[in-house]
């Protein structure tokens, strides 16, 4: 018999013979006498592990979209769906009706409370949406943290952990713009792919006489056009470049909310801030879930693309930017960066390698036998003690990540800088037992 499961971990499709263990190889008979039903079934899991990210960014994306449905609408498209289930049975959802909003979870068969009792009386007058930490206070929020880890459950992407941005002092000045994540320097490729992820609208900047707008995320629900102002970096051409002309780099500017129906933006590839156009909406006026929401994915967006998370940047980075890299690489801790020290400072105590670690303001520290490692807890980037020495491991493919983070619950899924920074300690405090020469080579160059 095959057996395909899919769950938070992945798609997997195994073979099962009368009383024996499961096996992922396919037994010879069946591989010889029905190589095309193995091969049609084999086509059926890759499609579900292909399908199974883009339904979770679908259903995270909800959240800008304001949705909600009737209990048994929401049912039979979220909770008992065969694919989409998978990703809805591990989130949270609120339950309306009247003014006593319930907030539940599927657990057994059946939906439940923070405290596990299950929630009797939902009907076709209910209305669930997807449930959002915005307007619940701290208890709340943790108690179904706690709840999650109890029962180790790992949500498709950060729900209950999920960072909430308010405005800043600095913002109530300025008062149409956000100057927040301003000024920082990211791979304009893969800041392009992640805009595509999340749903934003952007041009690829050419070195070109040539005006080009914003990214951009349109909300017609909110009625609101987001704008994330970026600029071309650099000014030689083939160099600051690729062979197509496209900028390699771009440095960060302004966020501002428009009307949806105002003028589009405009400006030259290189210039600094952008073309005249309607006057921004202020601030104080965009709700609160959409401001938190789209500066969150902004955050995503310096966060992964910046070449402060490139471990080879300080070498072979351009000179001119190596400033920024060190700043950002080891630089204060922003929002989604202070959530997972917060994770980490809950999970490090229940590891074997806890006694040998510790930590302190920006860094975990990781005590080995031939030097003390302190990984940022933003960047993931490694310096070593005495002397700051910097240790340059190169970052593999997510799956390899989370692999090297072995059987340590983590509460989300998409964080690959959570379970890289686990891998990094883990393969640290046992340094003696390192073969990997590159790695040896810098650990042992300041350590004779």
């Amino acid at each position: 018999m095959a057996e395909l499961t899919a769950d938070g971990s992945g798609v997997e499709l195994r073979w099962i013979k009368g009383n024996s263990k499961p096996s992922t190889a396919v037994p010879a008979a069946v591989k010889r006498d029905f190589a095309e039903q193995v091969k049609d079934l084999k086509a059926v899991a890759k499609d579900i592990a292909r399908m199974l990210p883009a339904q979770r960014q679908r259903v995270e994306c909800l959240y800008l979209q304001n949705r909600s449905w009737p209990y048994p609408v929401w049912r039979q498209r979220y909770l008992d769906h065969p694919l989409v289930g998978i990703i809805a049975r591990r989130l949270i959802w609120t339950l309306e009706e009247g003014d006593k909003p319930r907030d539940a979870m599927f657990l057994d068969g059946k939906l439940v409370d923070v405290d596990g009792e299950p929630i009797e009386g939902a009907c076709e007058k209910t209305i669930v949406r997807l449930w959002h930490p915005i307007g619940h206070d701290p208890d709340a929020i943790f108690a179904w943290r706690s709840f999650l880890e109890r029962r180790q459950i790992r949500q498709p992407f950060k729900q209950a952990h999920r960072e909430i941005y308010v405005l800043t002092p600095a913002e109530q000045q300025t008062r149409v713009y956000s100057n927040r994540f301003a000024a920082h320097i990211v791979k304009q490729h893969q800041f392009n792919a992640l805009c595509g992820v999340r749903g934003w609208s952007n041009t690829l900047k050419l070195m070109v006489d040539q005006d080009f707008p914003p990214p951009s995320i349109t909300l017609p629900v909110w009625g609101l056009r987001a704008e994330f102002w970026t600029d071309g970096l650099g000014e030689n051409y083939g160099e600051d470049t690729n062979e197509t002309g496209t900028y390699k780099y771009l440095t960060t500017d302004q966020v501002r909310f428009l009307r949806m129906d105002a003028r589009q933006t405009r400006a030259h590839a290189s210039s600094r801030g952008q073309a005249e156009t309607d006057e921004p909406v202020a601030l104080s006026e965009i709700p609160a879930l959409v401001f938190s929401e789209v500066m969150r994915d902004i955050d995503l967006f310096v966060g992964v693309a910046s070449v402060g998370n490139d471990p080879t940047w300080a070498d072979a980075g351009p000179e001119g930017h190596r400033a920024y890299w060190a700043e950002y690489a080891f630089g204060e801790l922003g929002q989604q960066a202070q959530t997972r020290r917060e994770i980490l400072m809950n999970l490090i105590p229940r590891m074997k390698i806890a006694e040998r670690c510790r930590f302190e303001e920006r860094f975990l520290i990781v005590r080995g036998d031939l030097r003390t490692y302190k990984i940022h807890l933003g960047s993931g980037n490694i310096r070593m003690e005495p002397d700051d020495q910097y240790l340059c491991i190169v970052r593999h493919s997510g799956k390899e990540v989370e692999s090297g983070a072995g059987k340590v619950f983590l509460p989300f899924e998409g964080d690959l800088t959570l379970a890289e920074i686990i891998s990094k300690a883990i393969l640290l405090a046992a340094d003696t037992q390192i073969t990997d020469k590159t790695i040896l080579s810098q650990i042992r160059r300041g350590n004779r």
